[in-house]
């Protein structure tokens, strides 16, 4: 079984990964320094730097002479930014060149940047030599809260997202607040579609702090700011303990709003709609599902819609009359969540509750993509 602890700021400092691959994600800023001791603490003697090209000046320089610094011999490759970067092609490039290098399974690989840069090297970490000791130092607001944390690796094909993948969990996560100061207005904002996702999923209590923090987080005050990642990490850590690969459904309700994002990204061409902004569209849409299938009222669907637009997001997406809805429902039915051709969602019922509901209409969905 994999544990993963979250560690704030003031809390001891945590060991690398532990028993049964158990970790720790650090939450907090000036971390990025604190790499190189700690891959090194973990028998770290080289080090592949796999770097987002926007950040590679930036974050990537500051990793490398820290690995540097702490003994580790470097060797660094840039991906370029953007969804088009989890294919296929980019995954044989990043093998070819640790084939190249002689990579070996002794070789750690540093994964900087946000979801895109995360999922692509661990899928790679995951299938090159059978597996590659991985650490995540997630740049992005959506990295930090979602996608660095919990072991899912993939890269994209045309027919769909995330289509191809393995699960494989890191050695440690460092969420540096700091690396969120350079991140692009759009890009922060859209980060809080996930942590608004935890509130409706698993937590009111949160849902509510959000509401009344909004602008303390839009502004990237440092103490909300981890306050807000740190819950979320938690949320999505506990989860992930109790279904790590999938297998009980549990962890499926981290999918809210996904079903229908992943037919927005790929109908818009993936890297057009932000992966955040997608999920907020998406959940919009699921909480109308849920709504026209009596699980909840139409009161929880105006307060998740203010919430969503209270952070600049969108809770409707223009370019969707573009596309028939039928298009969109076939998009939803490659979606990994269907099981013999009928559409699964995961729907609320309260706040702070969701289950996965099985062989829901393509009708009902129609509606919910008009309405």
């Amino acid at each position: 079984m994999t544990a993963i602890r979250v560690n704030l700021p003031g809390d001891p400092i945590f060991p690398a990964a532990g028993p049964d691959r158990s970790y720790w994600v650090r939450c907090g800023a000036g971390l990025l320094d604190a790499i190189g001791p700690t891959v090194r603490d973990a028998g770290g003697r080289r080090a592949v730097v796999v770097c987002d090209a926007a950040v590679t000046r930036s974050h990537g320089r500051r990793v490398a002479d820290s690995l540097r610094s702490a003994g580790i011999d470097v060797l660094a490759v840039d991906v370029p930014s953007g969804e088009p970067s989890k294919s296929v092609a980019e995954a044989a490039r990043l093998w070819n060149a640790f084939a190249d290098w002689a990579v070996d399974r002794g070789t750690h690989v540093v994964a900087i940047g946000g979801g895109v840069v995360g999922d692509l090297s661990g899928f790679v970490a995951a299938t090159f030599g059978r597996g590659l000791p991985l650490w995540h130092v997630p740049t992005t607001l959506v990295a930090q809260v979602d996608s660095a944390i919990g072991g899912k690796t993939g890269i994209n094909l045309p027919g769909g997202k995330n289509l191809v993948g393995a699960f494989w969990q890191p050695l440690g996560v460092f969420s540096d607040i700091d690396t969120l100061a350079t991140l692009p207005r759009r890009e922060f904002v859209s980060g809080f579609a996930e942590i608004i996702k935890y509130g409706v999923i698993f937590d009111a209590e949160f849902f509510s702090w959000l509401e009344a923090n909004a602008a303390r987080l839009l502004d990237r005050e440092a103490v909300a700011l981890t306050q807000a990642i740190g819950r979320s990490a938690a949320l999505k850590a506990a989860v992930v303990e109790r279904d790590e690969r999938e297998i009980t459904g549990e962890r499926a309700a981290l999918n809210y709003g996904h079903t229908f994002a992943h037919a927005f990204e790929a109908a818009a061409g993936y890297g057009t709609l932000l992966h955040g902004e997608a999920v907020a569209i998406g959940m919009a849409r699921a909480a109308r599902l849920a709504l026209l299938m009596g699980r909840i009222d139409g009161a929880l669907v105006a307060r998740q819609d203010r919430l969503i637009e209270s952070f600049g997001l969108p809770a409707s997406w223009e370019a969707m009359a573009t596309h028939t809805a039928g298009s969109l429902v076939a998009l939803m039915s490659r979606d990994k969540k269907t099981l013999g051709g009928r559409l699964r969602f995961v729907l609320p019922d309260r706040l702070g509750h969701v289950e996965l509901v099985d062989g829901v209409s393509h009708d009902a969905v129609i509606k919910a993509l008009d309405g």
